[in-house]
């Protein structure tokens, strides 16, 4: 069943003082399985972050549409907005985006207390998710007394908290070194498994490769995409290096 729907997706922006206007989507579609883990990946310029700022409902595009379930997401006014993202999408930013005078429990409930949640369903919730994070032990602490992979792992509690339909990642191994994106990965590959909808914004031919599907953004359109089928993580990330050198190098896409 199909969680998200792009159709016809095209972004122009305007500047403000005159001068040439930036197309900076052109015809984006594309659709997303419910359980589905699919990684994004362009090279700088090519419009997958304004693509993901449209799917977080942050900007909305000049043309097309957004379905996630059986919202339109252009539809939702603009003081409903923010409630929206909070019920039914889950970040996870490069720069983790933790409050460091909250402590790591409470920048994991924020989303449910922005919410209006009852304090004993914040802790329902959380139970489960921190003892799969490895972060049970992290709770009372404050982010400046742990790790960047800690702090990740903080993050992504906090997008799970509120058992959101889709998860949006934007380029989560960005901060972090090669152990801790290691241990992030399987992480994500664990969430998908148990039923998660991710779509994840990267650089890292290592992280797309975890994905079951990978798109190629090029020139504001999808230009390419593979997916995983019976293939291993080193098979498919030799996949990916070899459809990025193909889009660098301007052949067909498929």
């Amino acid at each position: 069943m199909s969680i998200l729907k792009v159709s016809g997706l095209k972004k122009v922006y305007s500047p403000r003082f005159g001068g040439n206007k930036v197309e900076a989507l052109k015809n984006v579609n594309f659709e997303v399985e419910q359980g589905e883990y699919v990684a994004i990946m362009g090279e700088s310029g090519s419009g997958k972050t304004t693509l993901l700022n449209i799917l977080a409902a942050i900007d909305r595009p000049t043309e097309g549409s957004v379905i996630l379930g059986d919202m339109e997401l252009s539809t939702i006014k603009e003081e409903k907005m923010a409630a929206f993202r909070r019920e039914h999408l889950g970040f996870v930013f490069q720069e983790f985006n933790l409050l460091d005078t909250f402590s790591v429990e409470d920048n994991i409930f924020l989303p449910m207390v922005l919410a209006g949640k009852p304090h004993g369903q914040m802790k329902e919730r959380l139970v489960p998710i921190a003892k799969q994070l490895g972060i049970e032990e992290l709770l009372k602490k404050y982010p400046y007394e742990i790790s960047g992979g800690q702090k990740q792992r903080v993050a992504v509690a906090r997008a799970l908290i509120t058992n959101p339909k889709l998860v949006l990642a934007d380029e989560p191994t960005g901060a972090l070194d090669s152990k801790a994106s290691d241990e992030l990965l399987r992480l994500f590959g664990e969430i998908n498994e148990n039923g998660q909808t991710i779509l994840m914004v990267t650089h890292s031919v290592k992280a797309a490769s975890h994905a079951g599907r990978v798109l190629f953004i090029k020139d504001g359109e999808v230009f390419h995409q593979i997916y995983r089928g019976n293939h291993n993580a080193q098979q498919m990330y030799q996949m990916i290096s070899d459809a990025l050198t193909m889009i660098t190098m301007g052949g067909e896409g498929r």
